[in-house]
């Protein structure tokens, strides 16, 4: 079933939107909350929690991109969950290495100020990624908002694991200079 027939099927308040977002995105979304959670159990709650969240939210919005909005609600809804749990290592320590690595480029949130930029910041980041080349947003993107493993960027990409290391290096150089130069600290 095509995006927009399932969306309409939100408009509709037709039950079967959550059945066809399911076969459609289920394995999708099950794949984006697995690298982040190491439980099957909290993997589970965060799919049935985007099903409800995609149902509750369709309408008012109207996703362009239905893909890209169910991965965005599982992957909040997975780090929510790794956050209210307070777990020092998830998701076979993917997720804390990936915080690790923009830790050294990415201002902290010691502030009421900088929770305020936390919009300003996203928006930073959107367009510093799609300025990126191709091949390298997709590494970035697969790392920092699926939380992949290096052996799987390098994988999928066809790629060596220490080339996949060095394209995020420079990435990250890149982005913490971006920004400085937007005015953010960066320790």
């Amino acid at each position: 079933m095509r995006d927009e027939e399932i969306i309409e099927l939100y408009f509709n308040r037709d039950e079967d939107a959550i059945a066809e977002t399911d076969r459609k995105y289920g394995k999708y979304c099950q794949s984006i909350a697995g690298h982040i959670l190491a439980s099957s159990e909290d993997v589970e709650e965060v799919l049935d929690d985007t099903w409800v969240k995609a149902w509750n939210s369709i309408p008012p919005t109207r996703p362009k991109m239905l893909r890209i909005y169910l991965g965005k609600i599982t992957r909040n809804l997975a780090f929510n969950i790794v956050e209210a749990s307070r777990a020092q290592k998830r998701g076979s320590g993917v997720l804390q290495d990936v915080l690790e690595e923009l830790e050294e480029c990415l201002p902290g949130n010691s502030s009421v100020e900088d929770s305020i930029l936390g919009e300003e910041l996203r928006s930073i980041i959107k367009d510093f990624t799609r300025a990126l080349p191709e091949r390298d947003a997709l590494l970035f993107t697969s790392r920092y908002f699926y939380t992949e493993s290096l052996e799987e960027i390098s994988r999928q990409y066809g790629i060596t694991k220490g080339n996949a290391a060095v394209i995020l290096s420079r990435c990250r150089e890149k982005l913490q200079k971006r920004l400085v130069k937007e005015g953010y600290y960066v320790s």
